[in-house]
């Protein structure tokens, strides 16, 4: 079956979909001997397709993992000197082969599930899949009932009004919102919207994955029930 480049490399775990386009755009993919173009489709049952001079395979193993990342760890599968990423906090046996699926800011702490299983990261980031990602937040102020039912209803950011959000209050300063998309830094930019600043962030939920025991800055492997749960969830028959 033909499909684009970007989703076989995605599919594989080579890489996510964005990365992908710039691998192709570099002229590190080839199928079939030739370089390959962004847009371009293919066959990975019957075309021989090559990443950075390596001839893609079937990936004999799926891995999933969770992360406690904590404050000030920049979420990316890549090293800077500037700056302590998620891929320092990996064990060096998994440095490379699994990837963050969508992003957690670097002011923000909680659960961040890494994986090269493509066709999940796809489905748990792709907005129009509408899945559930919740998070703790503290504010800066109290926050009064009437801006809470804003942040519930949608917020205006950019010119486009956000979804709408769960929301549960925990105290004067506390609550905890579900959202089923992922702007940039978006409860923070929410939160600013109604005169509430935030002081603290938490995912405490992905979909179905919640860990309330796992320590800070340490990092699972999913049992197979959390994995059947979480395929089944995203439309994806566990295998």
């Amino acid at each position: 079956m033909q499909e684009r480049l970007q989703k076989i490399l995605s599919a594989r775990g080579i890489c996510s979909r964005r990365k992908a386009e710039e691998y192709i755009g570099q002229g590190l993919v080839k199928v079939n001997g030739e370089i390959a173009s962004i847009g371009q489709k293919a066959d990975s049952e019957m075309d021989k397709i090559e990443v950075d001079g390596k001839v893609l395979e079937e990936r004999a193993e799926m891995l999933y993992y969770v992360m406690n990342k904590p404050v000030g760890i920049v979420t990316t599968n890549a090293t800077r000197r500037d700056q302590k990423t998620v891929y320092d906090l990996l064990p060096k046996e998994l440095q490379g082969k699994i990837f963050p699926v969508g992003r957690l800011d670097k002011d923000s702490s909680g659960l961040l599930l890494l994986t090269n299983d493509g066709v999940l990261a796809y489905r748990l980031t792709h907005p129009k899949f509408d899945h559930e990602k919740e998070y703790e937040v503290f504010v800066e102020c109290p926050i009064t009932d009437g801006a809470l039912k804003k942040l519930e209803k949608g917020i205006t950011i950019s010119g486009e009004k956000t979804k709408p959000a769960g929301i549960k209050r925990l105290g004067d300063s506390k609550f905890r919102i579900t959202l089923t998309e992922g702007r940039n830094r978006q409860i923070r930019r929410m939160c600013q919207k109604v005169g509430c600043p935030v002081r603290e962030l938490k995912r405490v939920r992905i979909v179905c994955l919640v860990d309330t025991l796992l320590g800070l800055g340490s990092i699972r492997s999913l049992t197979t029930k959390e994995v059947s749960d979480l395929l089944h969830r995203a439309g994806i028959p566990f295998r």
